[in-house]
């Protein structure tokens, strides 16, 4: 497993591969890439999901232990997609977030769009959902400490989280169907998504009063026996 040690350049990982490297990936291909080529892409994106998970971490052995964790909880992500209506992905990946760190949360839920999508259809919305299960590891890491100790304060955030999917989804879907950003299209792709963007909400509120209690008391279990 490979291990980022300059102070400054995981840093600059941690900033520039979520919030400017993969998000770049996502818009131009978008816009400018043929079809044919998105998987290649999602790797791409992919593979800087690992790349920001190695910013994450000290020791390489502790690194390797949480990258293990982190594929069972990818593997339980891929499995959730199966399940109708209601899916525990975004709650696994939040959960995934809080206890592992921000940068495995991140790449737990990019891991599960761009594998599960090998099932479900590879496309150039692939990279759109890595982001968006994404950001809901990685800022659940950031904000592990209240969220671990205020239940209504975690409902909340698994709410917003469904928000959050649906409207950088909308993004996709206008720059797919206008080959550029219009905010009145923005808009009415919002509008005609209230539907999904209450689903979305509905389901991570259910899956974490369902699983947060007990994932979390396991993966702490975890943490203190392996050091992680």
């Amino acid at each position: 497993m490979i291990m980022i040690e300059n102070k400054h350049i995981k840093r600059f990982v941690q900033t520039v591969v979520p919030f400017m490297i993969i998000p770049a990936a996502a818009v131009l291909s978008a816009l400018f890439v043929k079809r044919e080529y998105h998987l290649a892409v999602s790797l791409f994106a992919g593979a800087f999901s690992l790349v920001l998970f190695a910013a994450g971490f000290d020791k390489k052995k502790i690194g390797t232990r949480r990258l293990v964790i982190c594929a069972v909880m990818t593997a339980l992500c891929f499995g959730g997609r199966f399940i109708p209506f209601l899916k525990p992905i975004v709650a696994l990946t939040i959960i995934s977030g809080i206890y592992l760190g921000s940068e495995a949360g991140f790449l737990v839920g990019a891991a599960a769009a761009l594998l599960s999508n090998f099932y479900f259809g590879q496309g150039p919305w692939t990279v759109f959902q890595m982001l968006g299960w994404g950001f809901t590891g990685l800022f659940a890491g950031m904000l592990s400490g209240p969220l671990k100790k205020n239940k209504p304060l975690l409902l909340a955030y698994g709410a917003a989280a469904g928000v959050m999917y649906s409207f950088i989804m909308d993004i996709w879907t206008v720059l797919w169907y206008n080959k550029g950003f219009d905010i009145g299209l923005y808009t009415a792709a919002i509008v005609s998504a209230v539907p999904y963007t209450l689903s979305y909400m509905a389901s991570n509120v259910i899956f974490l009063l369902m699983l947060f209690e007990p994932f979390g008391e396991k993966l702490g279990r975890v943490k203190k026996k392996y050091g992680i």
